[in-house]
């Protein structure tokens, strides 16, 4: 990010948090700006990488993917070449809607969205049939108490 981001760029990226769907005069308004002002800032929170896009949070039960699992990944492989063909493997899975490295005692954290356990276990047999792994363990959320919070600029 080559620009520094100011309290009037919080001000933009935390009303687009809470609500996206807003016309651009809407937003203006919101955060004390001319519209054509608040365009360039759009244009260039954007061009930064700070904005990735724009989306509606839908709620996986009423879709039908109410269970949500996280998948713990330990590998002895740590080459760029095995990590290029894991992220392959996860990117062409469409249910594996959370991907991170992390540091402990695994190496991935996976956030799995399906309809029940069989459509899990299918995924399951999806990626390990594709990636050799050391360790696969899997934990399956009873509720989601906090999820998709805005980030609190």
């Amino acid at each position: 990010m080559s620009e520094k981001i100011d309290q009037t760029d919080r001000r933009i990226l935390r009303a687009l948090q809470i609500d996206s769907s807003r016309s651009q005069r809407e937003l203006a308004e919101d955060v004390g700006l001319s519209q054509n002002a608040l365009w360039r800032r759009l244009k260039n929170l954007e061009s930064q990488g700070v904005i990735h896009g724009y989306g509606a949070r839908v709620d996986p039960v009423a879709v039908g993917m109410g269970l949500v699992t996280f998948s713990m990944i330990r590998t002895r492989h740590h080459s760029a070449d095995w990590l290029k063909a894991l992220r392959q493997v996860l990117i062409a899975t469409p249910e594996v809607v959370g991907f991170y490295r992390i540091s402990g005692d695994y190496d991935y954290m996976l956030k799995i969205a399906t309809e029940d356990i069989a459509a899990f276990d299918k995924v399951y047999q999806h990626i390990t049939a594709r990636i050799e792994l050391d360790t696969v363990t899997s934990y399956f959320a009873m509720e989601s108490i906090i999820d998709d919070r805005p980030l609190p600029l």
